[in-house]
């Protein structure tokens, strides 16, 4: 299988609770555990300017590349700094490569991007430029696809991804996320609102519904799925209570029900914020695990079956 990696991904954001170098630990535990070699990991492309372009605002575009402070720019949390924009365009170019490489295995994996809060004409969050939207529209223009959906199975709801094509019927958003929670919502194709405290079975029943209707009633010709490690039960930002064997068959569901369908998928990192940035790093390589497994590429001796789903208390 295919991984989309740079080390160009580790930008400095100061101290913060996002671990930009969560990136570069998860590729060495993909190495480490055998689960790839280096021959795996593919750098993406230069970015392309016109390529953001195709879902962002020429203004919005402008103050990026000038650092410009401003009404659509200052709805960030993060510093403005070239580093940081430009590590931004590249994964955006590092899901772009992800989804070719999709289009041509069935399943490729982007260690990166799934910066789904940010809208066509602003920043919010932790994301200035919606990687997610640009590779959609890329593939678009390029006639390789028409119909998609966007799995979104982040802690919180990708309104960015929601909002950019709530008029086009060509592209299913799908979001599955912590309801009283940042962001402010928008109308997505499908939202499931969850409330706090909810774990891996109220989560997962969920999941095995809406992910074979999707597929069936929308009939898209390609998937992207967010696979936010952030509805983990000590994630510093939310209050879902999935454990990581709970999280491992959320990305089951998802990848083997598309890949099942011969339908490509790529995942994408999202976010991660557990007190301790391991346990985002292994729950991002246990997404990697289940793409090799769905592929027949798990090695010998390195497959866990996610734990069974118990009823709540």
């Amino acid at each position: 299988m295919r991984f989309v990696y740079s080390d160009r991904y580790h930008f400095n954001i100061g101290v913060h609770v996002f671990p930009t170098d969560k990136y570069k630990l998860v590729k060495a535990s993909l190495l480490g555990s055998g689960l790839a070699k280096e021959s795996d990991f593919f750098e993406p492309p230069e970015p392309v300017i016109d390529d953001i372009r195709l879902v962002h605002t020429k203004e919005y575009v402008d103050d990026l590349l000038n650092l410009r402070w401003t009404s659509r720019t200052v709805r960030s949390e993060l510093p403005l700094t070239w580093d940081i924009v430009y590590g931004y365009m590249l994964h955006t170019s590092g899901t772009i490569l992800a989804c070719h490489f999709a289009l041509e295995d069935g399943i490729a994996m982007h260690i990166g991007g799934g910066f789904h809060h940010a809208f066509a004409d602003h920043a919010e969050g932790f994301c200035y430029i919606n990687d997610i939207a640009v590779a959609i529209k890329k593939l678009q223009k390029e006639g390789k696809i028409e119909r998609v959906a966007v799995i979104d199975c982040d802690l919180h709801q990708g309104n960015g991804t929601a909002r950019i094509f709530q008029d086009d019927p060509r592209v299913f958003t799908f979001s599955i996320h912590q309801e009283h929670l940042y962001p402010i919502k928008e109308r997505s194709s499908w939202d499931i609102g969850l409330e706090d405290e909810t774990g891996d079975e109220e989560y997962n029943q969920h999941l095995i519904t809406a992910v074979p209707k999707i597929i069936s009633e929308h009939k898209p010709q390609f998937v992207i799925y967010v696979a936010g490690a952030d509805p983990y039960i000590d994630d510093q930002l939310g209050t879902l209570r999935l454990t990581k064997r709970g999280l491992a068959l959320r990305d089951r569901i998802v990848i083997e029900n598309c890949h099942r369908k011969g339908i490509p998928v790529v995942p994408v990192l999202a976010g991660g914020y557990a007190l301790n940035t391991q346990d985002t790093v292994e729950i991002h390589v246990n997404t990697a695990k289940e793409c090799l497994r769905a592929l027949g590429q798990l090695p010998a001796g390195t497959e866990e079956q996610p734990e069974p789903v118990h009823p709540q208390n």
